[in-house]
């Protein structure tokens, strides 16, 4: 079973940074990694992926402010998140996708891995 754990959250004023920290050591898929957030009120969203050969993708909201990163002797991913803003106020998930072969042959990645959680609280 894969088993996901994240560790760094907390809080921190606006313009300050935090590091969130991912064990991904159970994880042997080959799609995937990213993190996802989800405010009060809100859905879930993703927030950076990186992908099998570690190609990293960012939403726009995070773009030019959050950097992931892999460490593969570590088993480890990272968000290092900078310029924080109120906005960013959210709980964090580490997630790592799953794949699934298809009929045709090929197949699809899907977010199937989920960790607990982590509070990341910017304040004014």
């Amino acid at each position: 079973q894969v088993h996901l754990v994240e560790s760094g959250g907390g809080a921190v004023q606006a313009g300050g940074s935090l590091k969130l920290s991912c064990d991904v050591s159970r994880y042997t898929g080959n799609c995937a990694m990213g993190w996802h957030r989800q405010a009060p009120g809100k859905e879930r969203e993703l927030v950076a992926s990186i992908s099998s050969v570690g190609i990293p993708t960012y939403s726009d909201a995070t773009k030019g402010r959050f950097t992931i990163s892999q460490d593969n002797a570590k088993n480890t991913i990272y968000l290092q998140m900078a310029s924080l803003r109120t906005e960013d106020t959210a709980v964090y998930y580490c997630a790592a996708e799953r794949r699934e072969a298809l009929a045709n042959g090929f197949s699809v990645c899907y977010w199937e891995y989920w960790g607990q959680g982590t509070q990341v609280t910017v304040s004014s």
